[in-house]
């Protein structure tokens, strides 16, 4: 769980001591990113981004695939979300010490405002995109006018969705047990 999590904050074999296990997860976070990106079925996902949005299609999608599977949950998970979800807000409260200091001061809201289970609804996607534009830079109008392009197509990205993440899980399955996990 835990570097499922840290491949989004810190590169394989970065200067921070984790456990060969965390580190053969944040390896394969990394491939199945990878795989993910240049999916055709997530390629095409991103051509319904048409207008300046289409920049930020990549978060938008990750963020929207992580609402289809909550909402679907059961169907492609074995546990159940709520035991799934405490135990890894008890596996990030335990590993507070040795997160990336941008984790580190995230966990607490996380935890404390459930993002995780948020996503079963739709509206948690957007209040995570509106949360994450604002730490942009600059264009965090644009990340969020992404949203009204998720709301139009929600059907068809649904419909890719549930046909590209078997595949995620054949893929992932097959990465580990080829890492030794």
């Amino acid at each position: 769980m835990l570097g499922a999590l840290l491949g989004d904050f810190v590169k394989p074999h970065s200067a921070l001591a984790f456990s060969a296990e965390v580190e053969r997860e944040i390896v394969i976070h990394r491939k199945v990113d990878a795989f993910t990106d240049s999916h055709p079925l997530v390629l095409h996902a991103k051509t319904l981004f048409p207008g300046p949005s289409r920049r930020f299609a990549g978060i938008l999608l990750d963020v929207f695939y992580d609402h289809l599977l909550a909402a679907n949950w059961a169907q492609y998970a074995e546990v159940p979300m709520a035991p799934f979800i405490d135990q890894f807000y008890m596996t990030l409260q335990r590993n507070i010490d040795i997160l990336p200091p941008r984790l580190a001061q995230a966990a607490p809201y996380m935890i404390r405002q459930d993002w995780l289970g948020s996503y079963v609804q739709y509206a948690g996607v957007e209040i995570a995109i509106r949360r994450m534009s604002t730490r942009l830079s600059k264009n965090g109008d644009l990340m969020c006018a992404g949203l009204d392009d998720l709301a139009a197509n929600y059907e068809a990205l649904a419909s890719g969705f549930h046909a590209f993440f078997p595949q995620l899980i054949a893929f992932t399955n097959q990465t580990r047990a080829q890492s030794g996990g």
